[in-house]
């Protein structure tokens, strides 16, 4: 099913109306249609391109996955291509939702892959800002852009505050290696797919406000700069926080080596304590006559010797933080 929308000099006059009227409403020069399908058939997108006049190469790429971001220019429409995303706090796992544009003088059209980017919150946004629906579809665009970078800050936010953790879990006073390296590398994927769909907004935000693409009016102009100022900054802190991931792996790894060192030097520590009465008592052993030999005082005097050398040896490593 599609939603459907009819501005009118920047006042909201229909909603809900059949695809197939939309060519009779554009009749008008002052109306203004906006339709969104969720998972549309090629069937409904021919219906819309005829209604439209958009260009088959456009309607593919509507159709078919994985398309990259990107803005497309035809002769009578632009195509836009985005990626909504969402983060799993759980499971630091990032969904991302691709979402098309057909952007026309007086029309827009949206079309989403499934309904895991929610288009209320669009339009909640629209009629959040009723003075600058005037401005027809370079305001609708504006709304859905906004949201959809909106959505990237959320997830930078959210990949912030479990990088925080992370590091909480480095130093902690209980080793917990395998969990922080696991949760690095699901954080690592996560920041390396926002990547891929949050740089090359850029390119298309930048790429609308050109003056030869002819889709903002002066009134428009700041607010897509906004947009434009938040992508650089997610860009920007996704490029930290793919630096801090990569950084807490490095600490979690010299981490474990000076781990590793101490054990070692306190394992060798007690090896030589050990080696002590190994070797007096295997002295003693030996079957020839000694100081002592058969005698209670050579017992005595092997346990002393033992002992005081044993001492002598834990005193010094101590006084080193060997042990």
């Amino acid at each position: 099913m599609a939603w459907t929308r009819l501005y009118r000099r920047g006042v909201l006059e229909a909603e809900g109306f059949a695809v197939e009227d939309v060519s009779e409403y554009l009749e008008d020069p002052d109306a203004v249609v906006w339709v969104d399908y969720c998972a549309p058939t090629p069937q409904d997108l021919a219906l819309l391109s005829d209604e439209l006049g958009l260009h088959d190469l456009a309607v593919d790429d509507a159709v078919k996955a994985m398309q990259r971001p990107k803005l497309d220019r035809y002769e009578s429409h632009l195509f836009l291509a985005a990626y909504a995303a969402r983060l799993d706090p759980t499971t630091a796992e990032l969904t991302t939702t691709e979402i098309a544009a057909f952007i026309t003088p007086r029309a827009l059209v949206t079309v989403r892959r499934c309904d895991d980017f929610d288009i209320t919150d669009v339009t909640r946004r629209w009629d959040g800002s009723p003075d600058l629906a005037a401005s027809g579809v370079p305001f609708l665009l504006w709304g859905l852009l906004d949201e959809i970078v909106d959505g990237y800050f959320a997830v930078v936010q959210d990949l912030d505050t479990a990088l925080d953790a992370l590091e909480d879990a480095l130093f902690d006073d209980k080793p917990r290696d395998s969990e922080v390296q696991r949760r690095s590398f699901e954080l690592r994927k996560s920041l390396v797919i926002l990547r891929r769909v949050v740089l090359p907004m850029r390119e298309v935000v930048n790429a609308l406000m050109r003056r030869d693409i002819h889709v903002l009016d002066p009134a428009m102009t700041p607010y897509y700069q906004d947009v434009y100022d938040h992508v650089l900054r997610a860009s920007e802190w996704t490029e930290s926080l793919r630096d801090l991931v990569t950084t807490i792996l490095e600490t979690n790894v010299a981490i474990q080596g000076n781990r590793m060192n101490l054990i070692m030097k306190k394992v060798t520590s007690w090896a030589a304590i050990i080696a002590v009465p190994t070797a007096i008592t295997g002295f003693y052993g030996q079957n020839v006559p000694y100081p002592g030999f058969a005698h209670p005082a050579g017992f005595w005097m092997s346990t002393a010797l033992i002992a005081g050398m044993s001492g002598v040896l834990y005193w010094q490593f101590r006084r080193r933080d060997w042990l």
